[in-house]
């Protein structure tokens, strides 16, 4: 007997409750249905907006999976302002980006380990916002103080903001689309960061690598959390086959005795592959793997029914984020 997308939806928000803050200001998944009895559906919570996401490749055949869950959402909590659709396989970007269920008014902003992150729930296909990174923004919080960092394909610039309020010294963020930086300065702003111009480039990541490369611009901290495939008239990016590339690319422009943070969420790279890329990167002994940082709980789905893809194994997911120590030359 199949369980009904009511009770799945029943069991995942009990198993989440203590993520529901009070002032109704955070973000996290409320339902993976990869991983908890419903493919097609998944659903996150943006502090009182939530976004439904049809991955029915059919999208009709999940439609009304959407209305099950919108009328379950609605009636367990009556708290929620807002409701969006992004639908992964619908015929127009207006489809994809998201369309308003119901409220007419979208959060602007989430609340994480006491940090502001401005979000656009219909900025793109995401949501402006990665929660499966939620570990990791804590972890540069609690490791940024007095340091020099580098946030590459920085999106809409959530680490390089983690690290400002863990009291970094300069935070540098590079991304292709000015428009996600702009959302990174509207970070800023809610935190009373200072912004200063020149740290906000957007700019193409292999020119900008090489720009600094040329000035002898060096950091403490590099993140770097490529797209999974991206082609430019500068170069390309494919997680599936170049990661110790784009790695190999950017190793000198960290400090020594300082930190890359790599993250590759390719599904179909496994966690031994990835794992065997960098620890071939290891060999020559300026690169060493300090941590792995898991993906939360609620992204990955609590009690997960059935097998991932491919196995993501030492990591928990198939967002794959590394921390290595630098040894310079």
């Amino acid at each position: 007997m199949t369980t009904s997308l009511t009770s799945l939806l029943a069991k995942s928000l009990a198993a989440r409750a203590m993520l529901i803050d009070p002032s109704h200001e955070s973000a996290f998944r409320l339902f993976n249905g990869f991983t908890e009895g419903c493919p097609d559906i998944v659903i996150d919570l943006y502090a009182t907006t939530f976004v439904i996401h049809n991955y029915a490749q059919d999208p009709g055949h999940g439609v009304v999976l959407v209305e099950e869950a919108c009328q379950f959402l609605n009636t367990s909590m009556n708290w929620l302002s807002a409701g969006i659709l992004k639908t992964r396989n619908g015929t127009t970007q207006e489809e994809k980006r998201g369309k308003l269920l119901f409220g007419t008014k979208l959060d602007r902003k989430v609340k994480e380990h006491d940090t502001w992150y401005a979000i656009d729930l219909l900025l793109n296909r995401d949501s402006s916002l990665y929660l499966d990174t939620r570990n990791l923004r804590k972890w540069i919080i609690e490791n940024s103080r007095e340091k020099s960092v580098l946030n590459t394909f920085a999106y809409t610039g959530s680490f390089g903001v983690a690290a400002m309020k863990g009291g970094a010294r300069r935070v540098v963020q590079v991304d292709l689309n000015r428009e996600f930086l702009n959302i990174a300065r509207a970070s800023y702003t809610l935190n009373g960061f200072p912004i200063q111009k020149g740290d906000f480039i957007a700019r193409d990541f292999f020119e900008q690598v090489g720009n600094m490369k040329r000035t002898n611009n060096h950091f403490d901290c590099v993140f770097i959390d490529p797209p999974f495939f991206s082609t430019t008239t500068k170069g390309k990016v494919d997680q599936v086959n170049e990661s110790a590339r784009l790695i190999n690319k950017i190793r000198p422009l960290i400090n020594d005795g300082g930190h890359l943070v790599a993250i590759n969420n390719a599904l179909f790279v496994s966690g031994s592959e990835y794992m065997h890329t960098l620890e071939l990167l290891c060999k020559d002994g300026y690169l060493k793997i300090k941590e792995l940082i898991p993906v939360p709980e609620d992204f990955t789905g609590y009690n997960p029914v059935g097998k991932p893809m491919t196995d993501p194994s030492p990591f928990n997911h198939s967002t794959k984020i590394a921390v290595l120590d630098v040894k310079r030359k």
